[in-house]
């Protein structure tokens, strides 16, 4: 399959722009596939309500079939016709923060196929700012299933060139709109429990939807690659993020997390691992590795988040095989970064402080 690339502006969508967009729109409802930007990271898209589209995104990513996908939506009353019924705080949350980086799961219509929600009863909607994915949406028939545009278990896509890497002959067409703004997906929140339930955290916090909704649990377990439960949500089961070399994650003071980190890479024999070091603004002159990233300051969570995917996929560029990380507060988007961060690792994680 020959895989077309085209690059659109999102502030600047011409009669050019608008052609490719009707183009993909038409690869869409043809039961084809198409890598396209949002707000958070770059999604991989088929029809929704097409249950061999959706096994088509579950092959290209060589992604796990229980495990759910997105459905995202580019109009408010869209939303009616693949849910039972829309629940009072939908419409809260849906007022403040679509569309925007934050999807909630409700009970399915009957016209959404099983192949898009992994089995369940329940759907997970999402309505994206990113004016090149509603656009594309729009054109589309309203209704795109789509997970991140990598191979399952790689890091998130931020840009487009990673898209390419891992989808080149397999999709029909990939958007280029330019790095993405956000860098993590969404936040999801299970709106069918009471009191709703955060399933992934994301660049909308805890706190952020509990000034909407009053009260709002954050699920403590995640589930592990030898559960035999379905999940509810996209990540919460298998492992994500990974970049090709091993990442352990070092919690404790810095000074001691520098010494740590330093002193394993010395240990390693001369030429025998190239390694790497995820630092923030503040540490990263201290650290002796041969690659070291800064994610950012520490006091600009969002600038972590926003970097975070891009590092691990810089570190397989230049074939990093031993990593280390810095941690990172494990509140607010700083949850969210964790949560990456974890499943990147395999939850190795050295704490210094027991």
């Amino acid at each position: 399959m020959d895989t077309k690339v085209v690059s659109i502006e999102e502030d600047q969508i011409d009669d050019k722009a608008k052609e490719y967009l009707k183009e993909a729109g038409e690869i869409i409802k043809k039961g084809g596939l198409v890598a396209f930007p949002t707000e958070t990271v770059y999604g991989l898209g088929g029809d929704a309500l097409n249950p061999e589209s959706s096994k088509k995104i579950y092959a290209a990513k060589g992604r796990p079939s229980d495990n759910p996908l997105i459905v995202h939506i580019a109009d408010m009353e869209h939303l009616g016709k693949i849910v039972k019924s829309i629940p009072a705080e939908a419409y809260k949350l849906a007022e403040k923060y679509w569309p925007g980086p934050l999807t909630m799961i409700m009970d399915k219509a009957d016209c959404v196929p099983y192949e898009t929600t992994g089995g369940l009863d329940t759907v997970a909607v999402r309505m994206p700012s990113n004016r090149i994915a509603a656009e594309f949406i729009r054109q589309s028939g309203g209704y795109i299933a789509a997970p991140s545009a990598n191979i399952s278990g790689r890091p998130s896509p931020t840009e487009a060139k990673y898209c390419i890497e891992d989808l080149d002959g397999k999709v029909q067409m990939i958007i280029d709109g330019g790095k993405v703004g956000i860098g993590l997906e969404s936040t999801i929140i299970d709106l069918t429990v009471s009191p709703p339930m955060i399933l992934r955290p994301g660049y909308i916090t805890r706190e952020n939807l509990q000034a909407i909704v009053e009260e709002v649990r954050v699920d403590k377990t995640i589930l592990d690659s030898n559960s035999k439960e379905a999940p509810k949500a996209p990540g919460m089961k298998y492992r994500h993020y990974a970049p090709k070399g091993n990442l352990k994650i070092v919690e404790g003071k810095q000074e001691e997390v520098i010494s740590y980190i330093n002193e394993k890479i010395t240990e390693l024999e001369p030429g025998s691992e190239k390694t790497g070091v995820i630092a923030t603004t503040e540490s990263a002159s201290f650290y002796k590795a041969d690659v070291v990233k800064i994610a950012g300051n520490r006091d600009d969570e969002d600038e972590i988040a926003r970097n975070l995917f891009s590092i691990l996929r810089e570190f397989d560029d230049e074939n990093v095989s031993v990593i280390y990380s810095e941690a990172f507060n494990d509140t607010g988007v700083g949850q969210a970064i964790m949560n990456r961060l974890l499943k990147a690792a395999g939850h190795q994680v050295i704490d210094l402080g027991r």
